[in-house]
């Protein structure tokens, strides 16, 4: 019999089903290996690979879920379960007699009871996502580029070159003066000592939190319930309801997930309890981010730059009304990137299930 696996319905977790499971179709493989192709020559080799780690995980019969009520009907078949956002408590844990590998696709717990776990003998494994670290990285890049002004000053050396793009450069008195910032560009900061505020504390947030710190920034963050204040100290950030955390920072970054409610949620109200001149990063989804709304605030000049990744249409146009704007930066859907990111990601998880099944088992 093939150990039952089963998956949260996630883009990326289902590819489980193409990895672990034989009955996984042709095409769904050719899709994946296309998926990868630029950073992966040797898909099939990969596979392989990944295979023999997976030890007696491999074959499975890999089962994915799209909801909370699907997860509950599998969970008495279930001998794995891989899960980024399920509730497990005692209840889900009654439910599934044979489980004997709980993996979470993260590192954030607040949906698992792992004390009941524990009760049972069931191992509680989490991964530090580097897709997720990638975005966290993407998004201070982007911070970056919009306090330093780089997509206005690169490559732009000369007098006639600075001139044309708006600015008024002059070499200073070199005997009196020093020489830095001969190209006068005005409204340039710094991240150091600036105020940071995340809407949406889970896995981005808080790797976007860890690299602020270490900029010397001051971080605000926000959720649907408030942060305990020892998780406050762990990650040296100061919760805030989310119109405190408008009105008191430079730099918004949104970083919840696209569902119903969440979706347009980032509104004309938003922008204008913000302060005059703060900066809008959003490495999440677009659709969070109301378009109209923004282009209304960039018009008015109230919002001091915007950053987006990925867009609000794949692939983008290159009349889009956004890249009228010299303090909007957009990037087309990288900000995960490499593949490698979620291939290492992937060997580590199955790695890791696969020990742990092999000691349950035995």
């Amino acid at each position: 019999m093939r150990p039952v696996i089963v998956v949260e319905d996630d883009p990326f977790l289902r590819m489980l089903h193409g990895f672990l499971d034989s009955s996984a179709k042709p095409a769904y493989l050719a899709a994946l290996a296309d998926f990868f192709a630029h950073d992966l020559a040797d898909f099939d080799g990969w596979v392989r690979q990944l295979r023999a780690l997976a030890g007696p995980l491999y074959p499975a019969e890999v089962r994915c879920v799209a909801d909370q009520r699907e997860f509950a009907a599998q969970l008495p078949h279930a001998e794995v379960v891989v899960s980024e956002s399920f509730t497990i408590g005692a209840a889900e844990l009654a439910q599934a007699p044979k489980l004997k590998v709980l993996q979470k696709y993260g590192t954030v717990l607040r949906d698992i009871d792992t004390a009941a776990c524990a009760t049972r003998g069931i191992p509680v494994l989490t991964l530090r996502r580097r897709a997720n670290i990638s975005c966290a990285e993407h998004a201070l890049m982007l911070m970056l580029t919009l306090a330093k002004k780089l997509h206005l000053m690169h490559g732009r050396i000369s007098f006639t070159q600075l001139r044309a793009a708006g600015f008024d450069p002059k070499i200073f008195d070199s005997g009196l003066t020093p020489g830095s910032g001969w190209p006068r560009a005005r409204g340039l900061s710094t991240l150091y000592g600036a105020t940071l505020g995340i809407i949406g504390f889970g896995e981005i947030g808080r790797e976007i939190a860890l690299r602020a710190n270490a900029f010397g920034m001051r971080v605000l963050v926000t959720q649907r319930t408030p942060l305990p204040k020892a998780q406050q100290r762990e990650w040296q950030v100061c919760y805030a309801s989310r119109d405190e955390l408008l009105a008191a920072s430079d730099w918004v970054c949104v970083q919840v997930p696209l569902n119903a409610t969440t979706r347009d949620s980032f509104g004309a109200a938003q922008f204008a309890r913000m302060q005059a001149g703060a900066k809008l990063i959003n490495v999440s989804r677009a659709e969070i981010v109301n378009r109209n709304a923004l282009l209304n605030a960039l018009r008015a000049q109230t919002l001091g730059g915007f950053a987006l990744d990925p867009l609000y249409e794949e692939p983008g146009r290159a009349d889009d009304a956004l890249l009228a704007f010299d303090n909007v930066i957009l990037t087309p859907h990288i900000a995960a990137m490499p593949r490698h990111n979620a291939l290492d990601d992937f060997m580590d998880l199955v790695r890791g299930v696969a020990l742990a099944f092999k000691k349950n088992i035995n």
